[in-house]
């Protein structure tokens, strides 16, 4: 007899305490255009499955139970941007009949390898989103933080294993990464283009891919447990860039309600005449550039969009332009006069961009540094160069590093600050320290996101030994404070840092180092002596 009770106690406490089993329609989701099947994360990762769309179709997931971070990957959000498309404004995605497999992410747009392998194969039809959402989403409505990747513009994926956002979802949000067209593909400019477009304009499509992510995104989000209202766009380097692009653009307002721009740059774009030359020199017949294939395409991503004359990296980039109808004005200036979508945002760089995108792998001596800012600066290089003297503590190639990072990244920070907390109060600035594994360098360009996407066992773009425990505690704080935000609009909370509203008068920003503090003025006078190179370029 007690050997029965006790049977029954534990045969009780497993009924109790086992997951129920997942019914199976529970894995798909009903989307506008039609439904998918997703998958359970690893357990490693964090977990949860299957939602709607508002195309018309269903995502299809499979389980186990409990309480697991769900993945929908590789939806198309619009029609493959293939043959006549190919150039054009993405088109809405074609509905499918049956449940359609989103186990897998979609192929990565064409580009060449770009430091991260995804495994994925290359294609121009490449316009797919992929969600990471917690189990028992059906009634749910989570803040959505959309995530927009970097690469200059002609690199990235959404399949990067640093960018897996299960960890995030985890933190009870609902987190989306997608694909746009990038490099030749995405933005160029051609006058024969302009002359067949409805808005007389061209370029710029990998920003209307976009913006017609996110339009899916409040479409279609509400399926996977996410609230529509509360969407946080956020992204590093050229997905920072993108959004505070976004930020000038009427076809954008209302698409997000906050933002998190991490190294961002507002450099003056081209405008569209000079894209279309450039693209007419690569060919003048739009037909003859149809004709050619995706690979051959491929081999013009870096002699298809005009030169820039502002340029101080060792590299150059293509990027987007002021077409008249994405973008219909100079970025700086609308962000100068305050005239942005204004939404709450989250701003920041890290505390050595430039070495990235300097040579300082070379020595350099105090005459050529010297040389350099007169080459680039002008009649600004005395006041610059006083500013950033070379010392025994800071070398020359230093020197140079830390100004090509304050050009680039540091005064479009503050410029961005500046115009957005003109009519947002809920403005915030960080600066990011921290170098995994307590290394001897201070943080470069893109060394916060694994940190905050809690990914510092992934392949990074800055190689960087295993994590210590300060950084797992630091990466914590950071997704608590991306997270909260994303949540109410505002990074402060119960067990939080406190993190000051950025003013104009004091430049306040939040340190996530070793430790998490407050500063005040980064970098103020050698920005300030920066900041008219860009004010004579956009008159």
């Amino acid at each position: 007899m007690k050997t029965l009770m006790s049977g029954g106690i534990l045969l009780a406490l497993v009924l109790i305490t086992a997951p129920a089993a997942r019914p199976a329609e529970d894995l798909v989701v009903r989307t506008a255009t039609g439904s998918v099947r997703g998958t359970v994360a690893s357990a490693s990762a964090a977990t949860a499955p299957g939602a709607s769309t508002a195309a018309g179709g269903a995502v299809d997931t499979s389980s186990d139970a409990g309480r697991e971070i769900l993945t929908f990957k590789g939806i198309p959000y619009a029609a493959p941007p293939v043959g006549p498309l190919r150039w054009s404004a993405p088109q809405p995605p074609l509905p499918w009949s049956g449940v359609r497999d989103a186990t897998r992410f979609g192929a990565d747009c064409m580009q060449t390898p770009y430091v991260i392998s995804t495994g994925q194969k290359i294609s121009e039809d490449c316009l797919t989103v992929s969600i990471w959402t917690a189990a028992h989403y059906r009634s749910a409505r989570r803040p959505v933080m959309v995530f927009i990747y970097g690469g200059g513009f002609i690199g990235g994926s959404a399949a990067y294993p640093l960018y897996d956002g299960a960890k995030l979802a985890a933190q009870g949000v609902v987190v989306v990464g997608f694909n746009y067209r990038i490099g030749i593909f995405g933005f160029l400019a051609h006058p024969q283009l302009s002359a067949q477009s409805p808005r007389k304009t061209s370029g710029n499509y990998g920003l209307l891919d976009q913006i017609a992510a996110l339009k899916w995104v409040k479409a279609n989000i509400a399926a996977f447990g996410g609230d529509s209202e509360r969407v946080t766009v956020f992204g590093e380097s050229a997905g920072a860039v993108s959004i505070a692009l976004l930020m000038t653009s009427p076809l954008a307002k209302g698409l997000f309600e906050q933002a998190i721009l991490q190294s961002a740059v507002v450099l003056p774009l081209p405008d569209l005449a000079a894209a279309e030359k450039s693209g007419a020199a690569l060919d003048a017949s739009i037909d003859s550039l149809r004709q050619l294939s995706a690979e051959q395409l491929l081999a013009h991503n870096g002699d298809f969009s005009p030169r820039s004359g502002h340029n101080v990296m060792a590299m150059a980039f293509p990027s987007p332009i002021v077409d008249g109808y994405v973008l219909p004005v100079q970025p700086r200036k609308v962000f100068q006069s305050g005239a942005v979508n204004a939404v709450p945002v989250i701003v920041g760089v890290n505390a050595d961009e430039g070495r990235m995108f300097s040579d300082d792998g070379n020595p350099v001596s105090t005459a050529d540094y010297q040389s350099w800012v007169v080459e680039k600066f002008g009649a600004l290089a005395p006041e610059i160069l006083h500013v950033n003297p070379v010392t025994t503590a800071s070398p020359a190639a230093s020197a140079r590093s830390a100004i090509i990072g304050d050009a680039m990244f540091v005064e479009s920070t503050r410029l961005i600050l500046r115009g957005n907390a003109q009519t947002q109060p809920r403005t915030f600035a960080y600066l990011f320290t921290r170098h995994v594994g307590d290394g001897p360098l201070p943080a470069t360009h893109s060394e916060e996101l694994p940190f905050v996407f809690a990914s510092l066992e992934q392949p990074s773009f800055i190689k960087h030994p295993s994590p210590t425990p300060a950084d797992l505690q630091l990466s914590s704080a950071m997704m608590r404070a991306w997270t909260r935000f994303a949540t109410s609009g505002d990074p402060n909370g119960p067990g939080l840092h406190q993190w000051p509203r950025y003013d104009r008068a004091t430049d306040p920003y939040l340190e996530f180092g070793t430790p998490i503090r407050v500063g005040r003025a980064y970098r103020k006078a050698q920005v300030d002596a920066i900041e008219p190179f860009y004010e004579r370029q956009v008159q």
